[in-house]
C-alpha cells in the first residue's frame, strides 16, 4: 500500500476587502512555490487584485488557481462589480455588501465538499468553515491579518477587563500581563470590546471558538519583529501557530509587477510621472501619506491634513480613496473626478486619488516617511522598506498597532489620535479632528528631526532601527530565515496529518 503523503491540496477563502485578500493570496503563492496545490475562492471583480499574479505564478508550472463564484450583488440591491468593501461608501452599502457575503455561505460549502481539500486556510469572518472542516475531517487553519501583538493586547483584554475598571473614555489604564508596559483608554478600542453584549461583540465570540477549534493559526508577521509576543502567543496563550511574514515579500520583482498588483487598473503613465518626481527629490526627503483602503475623514479633517502637510515644508505624496473627491479635493481635481488615478500638484506635494502601487513608493530611495493609518498590511509594507512611521490609527485593530510601532518597535511617532472611529446614521465618520499644528509639528519632527526639543539624534536613532528591522524581514523570508523556517514547518505539519487520513 502507498504510505507516501499525497501532494497537499490546500483551499484558500479570503474575505472580500483588499486587506484580507491580498495576504492571503500572497500566502497560498508562497505555499504554490514550495509545492502545494492551492485554490484560492473568491469573486468576479475581486479576482482583479489578484489575477495577473495568479497569471504568471501558472504560467511558471505552478499549481495554483482562482475559483471564481458568482456574486450575489443584484439580490441585495448593490449596483454591478461592488463585491468588497474597498468600493462602498456607506454604512447602507456596508450591510448590504454583509449580507451578500452571508449568502456565499451555501456555494463556498457546496465547492468544498466536491473538490475536498486536504486544508482550509480560512479567514476569521468566514467562522462555519471550523464545523464544516470537522465534519470533512479536514483541517483549518485560521487567518485575520493581525499581527502578534494585537492579537496579545486583544486577547489580555478579554481575560482581563481592566476597560471596565476605569471612570471615563479618556482615563489610561494599564493593559496587564504582556512583555511591555501598554496603557490605552476606551475611546481607542473597537465598539465590541466596550459593549460586549452587542452583535458584533457576539460575531467576535464566534470567531474566536473558531480559531480555538481550528489546527492552528497563520500569522504574516516575522520573529524578530515581535519575539516576545510571539512567544507569549505561544506559551501563554497556549496557541498553534506558525509566521511566515511579511507575506507582501514574495512579490519582491520586477517594478512593473508590483505596479500590477493591486486592484489592476493603474495608470502607468501617471506613474511614470510620479516616479519622474519622486527621482528629482533628495534622498529620504518625502513624506508618503495614505490611510488604506478604508473611508477614514470628513472633509473638515482632509482640509486640516492639506494644511498641515504644506505648513511643514516638506515634500510629499498624498493618496486618497476615489470616492472622497466628490467631498473635498484641491482646487483643479474635481473637474476630472471621473478618472481612474488624478494626480494634483500642489506647493509641496503631489495629491493622488485612486490605487497607487505603495510597495513601490515605500521602497523609492527619496521616502523618507511615511503617514499611516497602521493597518497591518501597511505597517509590515513600512518595515520592509525600512521608512519609519507617523502613526495615525483610525479603526479595527489600529491603536494596538501604533503600540507597537511607538513603544515596543520605537520606529514611529504619533500624531495624537485618540478616538476609534464610528459611522454615524447617514455613513458619516463620527471621529475627532487632528488640527493642522499637530500634524505639521509630527511631520517636521519625523522628517527633520527637529521638534524644538533636541529630537534629533532619537529620530536618528529611529531611522536606524527600521532598517535594521528592513533587514531582518526580508532575511526572515530567505532560505534559512525564520519565516521560511516556519513555512517549512507548517507544510511538513500538514503533511503529517495528511499521510495519517491517508493510510485511515
Amino acid at each position: 500500500m502507498d504510505t507516501q503523503a499525497p501532494n497537499l491540496d490546500m483551499l484558500f477563502l479570503p474575505f472580500l476587502t483588499p486587506g484580507h485578500m491580498l495576504p492571503m493570496v500572497n500566502l497560498a503563492r508562497l505555499l504554490a512555490a514550495r509545492g502545494v496545490k492551492a485554490t484560492i475562492v473568491t469573486t468576479p471583480s475581486n479576482a482583479v487584485f489578484c489575477s495577473s499574479a495568479i497569471d504568471e505564478d501558472t504560467h511558471s508550472g505552478l499549481k495554483i488557481r482562482l475559483h471564481i463564484l458568482r456574486f450575489p450583488f443584484s439580490e441585495v440591491g448593490l449596483p454591478q462589480g461592488v463585491e468588497n468593501f474597498y468600493s462602498i461608501n456607506s454604512l447602507e452599502m456596508a450591510q448590504r455588501l454583509y449580507t451578500a457575503v452571508t449568502m456565499l455561505q451555501q456555494p463556498i460549502e457546496q465547492l468544498i465538499r466536491e473538490l475536498r481539500p486536504q486544508c482550509i486556510v480560512s479567514d476569521m469572518f468566514f467562522p462555519w468553515t471550523s464545523d464544516l472542516a470537522a465534519e470533512l475531517g479536514t483541517q483549518r487553519l485560521f487567518f485575520d491579518g493581525m499581527g502578534f501583538f494585537s492579537h496579545c493586547v486583544s486577547e489580555s483584554l478579554r481575560l482581563f477587563t481592566p476597560h471596565e475598571k476605569v471612570q471615563s473614555d479618556t482615563e489610561p489604564f494599564l493593559v496587564p500581563g504582556l512583555p511591555d508596559r501598554i496603557t490605552m483608554t476606551r475611546s481607542q478600542l473597537p465598539p465590541f470590546v466596550n459593549d460586549p453584549n452587542s452583535e458584533p461583540a457576539n460575531l467576535m465570540n464566534q470567531i474566536r471558538e473558531s480559531e480555538l477549534q481550528s489546527y492552528g493559526v497563520v500569522v504574516n508577521s516575522f520573529y524578530e519583529l515581535e519575539p516576545n509576543y510571539v512567544e507569549h502567543f505561544k506559551k501563554v496563550l497556549g496557541r498553534k501557530v506558525w509566521h511566515v511574514g511579511p507575506v507582501a515579500l514574495v512579490n519582491r520583482k520586477t517594478t512593473t509587477e508590483k505596479v500590477k498588483r493591486g486592484e489592476g487598473h493603474g495608470s502607468s503613465s501617471f506613474f511614470d510621472d510620479c516616479l519622474k518626481w519622486l527621482d528629482s527629490m533628495e534622498p529620504k526627503s518625502v513624506l508618503y501619506v495614505c490611510f488604506g483602503t478604508s473611508p477614514c475623514f470628513l472633509a473638515a479633517q482632509l482640509g486640516e491634513i492639506e494644511s498641515g502637510l504644506e505648513a511643514s515644508g516638506h515634500p510629499f505624496i498624498w493618496v486618497l480613496r476615489k470616492e472622497k473627491q466628490g467631498r473635498w479635493l484641491p482646487e483643479g481635481v474635481k473637474e476630472r473626478a471621473m478618472e481612474e488615478v488624478e494626480v494634483k500638484k500642489t506647493t509641496k506635494g503631489l495629491i493622488i486619488t485612486g490605487w497607487v502601487p505603495q510597495v513601490v513608493i515605500l521602497n523609492h530611495r527619496a521616502i523618507g516617511g511615511f503617514l499611516t493609518h497602521c493597518g497591518w498590511n501597511s505597517i509590515l509594507e513600512g518595515v520592509g522598506a525600512g521608512v519609519p512611521m507617523i502613526t495615525w490609527p483610525v479603526s479595527s485593530e489600529q491603536f494596538y498597532n501604533e503600540k507597537l510601532v511607538t513603544q515596543v518597535l520605537r520606529i514611529g511617532i504619533a500624531v495624537g489620535a485618540k478616538m476609534w472611529s464610528l459611522f454615524d446614521s447617514d455613513g458619516e465618520i463620527k471621529k475627532e479632528t487632528v488640527k493642522k499644528g499637530e500634524i505639521e509639528k509630527a511631520v517636521i519632527r519625523l522628517m527633520m528631526g527637529d521638534g524644538g526639543g533636541g529630537e534629533g539624534e532619537e529620530v536618528q536613532q529611529m531611522r536606524t532601527r527600521a532598517r535594521e528591522m528592513s533587514f531582518k524581514a526580508k532575511r526572515a523570508m530567505e532560505e534559512g530565515g525564520s519565516s521560511y523556517f516556519d513555512l517549512t514547518a507548517l507544510i511538513n505539519d500538514l503533511n503529517v496529518v495528511a499521510a495519517r487520513h491517508h493510510l485511515h
